[in-house]
């Protein structure tokens, strides 16, 4: 590595932008996501920064700019957008042992601004030093599609309960207690958008000192795959790959969508094919329902749309009998994604009836 990757603090700091145009709206907005003190320097801002002056978010420096702003800064910012103006306020930063950045010059950096995957308080971030921005892009768009957006809530509520832990739970307890937090119950009732009833869950085992012990009931979830491509799935169908310790899945399921799944989960094909019935629906049924009785959570992976030919009615009957939750993620059904290929509506607004035209027998 030719650059170290570390986080900096920003709290009761000062962080200086120099410029007033986009760019320096730019690294605005990316410093705006912390809670550092802002200072532009510029002449004349551009009408986006004149909104977070007017809004409190900043300070506005319009004077001479000396060596003596940049001091104590945790990090500065150079893009006035004039090459040689730039060299000379580097130099004024470096005067004052600034780390600073300067946009669009590597040479001339000591930091450079990473692609961010914010999930507060849990952030990733991802460069290249520079060699391959429109990859660290491409790799910012996976991570968010397999972090929960609510994660960093999660991640929050635990640091605020740090010091109950710590009082109430017993060493050797606290290690399997954030396993069971992170990885179990707890972090999928927060992902699904259930957070009270994780923190309820949270709190009650710290209150007795232990995670839960015994079988916990499992999970099913029916999720949709779409219709093959894997970049088709929905941001919640990932999420569900990621957590599950069972994958049962259709013949019709692209194996690139696998590449989205849990390394470790273990996977079932139960396909069907027509006149070879190897794994009818009774036995699918029971196959599911086994796997979720032992704590684990299982996902039924189907082609499409779970609630379009997937026999989820069947699935759905069974787990609420077994008193095991189950879960719906839909898919976008093939018959939309094949609109999409073709370029055609699938709905008119017109006074005349709806004719179907090449494409739609």
């Amino acid at each position: 590595m030719k650059s170290f990757p570390m986080f900096i603090r920003t709290t009761d700091r000062r962080v200086i932008i120099v410029g007033g145009g986009e760019t320096a709206a730019q690294k605005a907005w990316l410093i705006l996501k912390t809670d550092a003190r802002i200072v532009l320097l510029a002449h004349d801002l551009e009408p986006e920064l004149q909104g977070i002056v007017s809004g409190g978010r900043a300070e506005w420096h319009r004077g001479p700019i000396t060596a003596a702003l940049f001091d104590d800064a945790a990090m500065a910012f150079i893009g006035t957008g004039c090459p040689g103006i730039d060299v000379s306020l580097h130099a004024l930063a470096r005067a004052a042992r600034c780390p600073v950045n300067v946009v669009d010059q590597p040479e001339m950096c000591d930091l450079t601004t990473p692609a961010i995957v914010d999930r507060d308080p849990i952030v990733v971030a991802i460069g290249s030093e520079g060699t391959a921005p429109v990859l660290t892009r491409d790799i910012k768009t996976r991570l968010e599609a397999l972090l929960p957006r609510n994660i960093g809530g999660l991640a929050a509520l635990a640091g605020r309960l740090r010091p109950a832990v710590s009082a109430r739970v017993p060493r050797e307890q606290r290690r399997a207690l954030w396993a069971w937090v992170f990885k179990g119950m707890p972090r999928d009732d927060w992902s699904r958008g259930e957070e009270r009833a994780a923190a309820r869950s949270i709190k009650a085992a710290i209150e007795n000192g232990a995670p839960p012990t015994g079988a916990a009931t499992g999970r099913i979830a029916l999720v949709g795959a779409g219709p093959g491509a894997r970049d088709l799935l929905t941001l919640r169908a990932v999420e569900y790959l990621q957590e599950a310790d069972v994958i049962f899945y259709d013949r019709l399921v692209d194996a690139d969508v696998f590449e989205l799944a849990r390394r470790d989960a273990k996977r079932v094909c139960v396909g069907k094919v027509a006149g070879a019935h190897d794994w009818p629906q009774d036995r699918i049924t029971a196959a599911i329902l086994a796997e979720a009785r032992t704590g684990r959570r299982v996902v039924c992976l189907k082609f499409g749309d779970p609630m379009i030919f997937g026999r989820a009615g069947e699935e759905i009957a069974a787990a609420t009998a077994a008193g095991i939750p189950c879960d719906i993620v839909p898919g976008v059904p093939a018959d939309c994604a094949d609109a999409a290929r073709l370029g055609r509506s699938l709905t008119v607004r017109a006074t005349e009836p709806f004719v179907a035209t090449s494409g739609f027998a």
